[in-house]
């Protein structure tokens, strides 16, 4: 395993170039893009090759059934929440559900986040219109701001220079606390000394905390070692979607001479752009990182044994993901051909539930949201197609929220269409806020224990 630090090279990928590319931002000066590309090209690279390496490794044990992976975080990470408290209650949610899945479930959990790099969005439309005013769509602080003034919403590529800064602070934080003794195992009380400590979900984790206390004080006085208890594996990741960004920290590892794209561990391709002889499936194609894409369900079997063909010509486990997200009233009937025909041609994909996207709708109010029942039917949607199939419910990918935030409805909380004016806060699409994310932890877990 390459150990290494990836070498510049100007131009390792670019064979993407002039094929369409879907959801670029409109840049209005190319000299402006030219020179924040150029400031990207010569800055270090946020991850490495032996990183994304690992985590290849970690989701080929996913592909074969012998862990889980839990992936989640921002809708949308926007730049004034590069704070150590808003990273810190990120990574706290996930250790706590990847806490709730391994002990439940007695299975390895890997562990990656929708963050350090999740700051451009695709949209359903270009443009957005209030009271007869028409400008761009937000498409993530990456690319322009959130504020609807004609100022704000023009793209600005210097903002591809403050996602890498803002990536490269927040990915600093989570490397220390993920390794410096916050994530160690015997502070999983720890973890829960604010609001969930007293809503249902929070009780129920804090009495399976005080089970893993039990078990650790057994291991102590076993003599086992507990030193692998004090650290945790933790991998980034977000949807490779602006390409002149992902080109330009592009790097080829010296030891390999293989190019990764070092903006982040794992890149996804988005529904939008998932187009076989588009510029982002060609670009994902040449990198060597963990790759996945997401699957509606308009996706045909077909389409996903040409994209396998594509990005995984060699069928290499722990190379390809599929997320699914079809929504609670279509997962049952439109993702058992999809497994079973995938499943038949050989290939060992690792598939995810995303039951956050397909199960958007707008409240009474006006706000957009999602009913945590429709989000946990999905999952269990998934699992129980998995289960009659005999292959492995491989994951699921979560937009949350460390906060006490009111985006969606439902829970152990009871968060119903009025509170949702009381704290929401997303940039985009609603998230769980840390009581349904237990929720729906402690519901995963269940059904990786019946199987």
């Amino acid at each position: 395993m390459s150990t290494a630090t990836p070498t510049l090279c100007e131009r390792p990928v670019d064979t993407w170039r002039g094929m369409p590319a879907a959801q670029q931002p409109q840049w209005p000066e190319s000299r402006a893009l030219s020179a924040a590309t150029g400031d990207l090209r010569r800055s270090p690279p946020l991850v490495i090759a032996s990183e994304c390496d690992l985590l290849r490794q970690r989701l080929a044990a996913v592909a074969r059934g012998e862990a889980f992976l839990l992936q989640g975080g921002d809708c949308a990470e926007t730049f004034d929440t590069v704070t150590t408290a808003t990273i810190r209650t990120k990574l706290t949610i996930l250790l706590q559900m990847a806490v709730v899945l391994t002990y439940a479930a007695s299975m390895p959990v890997v562990k990656v986040g929708r963050i350090a790099g999740q700051y451009a969005k695709p949209r359903s439309k270009p443009t957005e219109t209030r009271s007869g005013i028409t400008l761009p769509a937000y498409r993530g602080d990456g690319v322009n701001g959130l504020p609807f003034t004609a100022l704000a919403r023009t793209p600005d590529p210097r903002r591809l220079v403050r996602m890498y800064q803002a990536s490269a602070i927040t990915l600093n934080l989570l490397r220390a606390l993920t390794t410096g003794g916050y994530a160690d195992l015997h502070k999983v009380h720890a973890w829960n000394q604010d609001f969930v400590a007293a809503s249902p979900a929070g009780k129920r984790y804090e009495t399976l905390a005080g089970e893993i206390d039990r078990a650790l004080a057994f291991m102590n006085a076993c003599g086992v070692d507990p030193r692998e208890l004090h650290r945790v594996e933790f991998f980034t990741s977000h949807e490779g979607l602006v390409l002149d960004y992902e080109a330009a920290l592009t790097r080829v590892d010296s030891w390999t001479g293989l190019p990764y794209a070092t903006s982040g561990h794992l890149l996804w391709i988005g529904e939008r752009t998932r187009d076989l002889d588009g510029a982002h499936v060609e670009y994902f194609s040449r990198i060597r990182n963990p790759i996945a894409v997401k699957l509606g369900p308009t996706v045909t079997a077909d389409t996903a044994l040409a994209l396998i063909d594509k990005l995984d010509p060699a069928r290499e486990p722990g190379r390809l993901t599929f997320i699914i997200r079809m929504g609670a009233d279509l997962v049952r009937e439109k993702l058992p051909d999809l497994v079973r025909r995938v499943t038949d041609s050989g290939a060992l994909i690792t598939w995810v539930c995303d039951p956050m996207h397909a199960n958007t709708f707008a409240a009474p109010s006006g706000h957009k949201t999602r009913r945590l029942g429709a989000v946990l039917d999905e999952v269990r949607g998934f699992f129980e197609v998995h289960r009659a199939l005999g292959t492995h419910p491989g994951g699921i990918h979560v937009e949350l929220t460390g906060d006490d935030v009111t985006e969606c409805v439902g829970g152990s909380t009871e968060i119903a269409f009025d509170d949702l004016g009381s704290r929401y806060e997303s940039a985009c699409d609603p998230r769980l806020n840390r009581s349904q994310s237990l929720d729906l932890a402690f519901l995963v877990a269940e059904m990786l224990r019946e199987r």
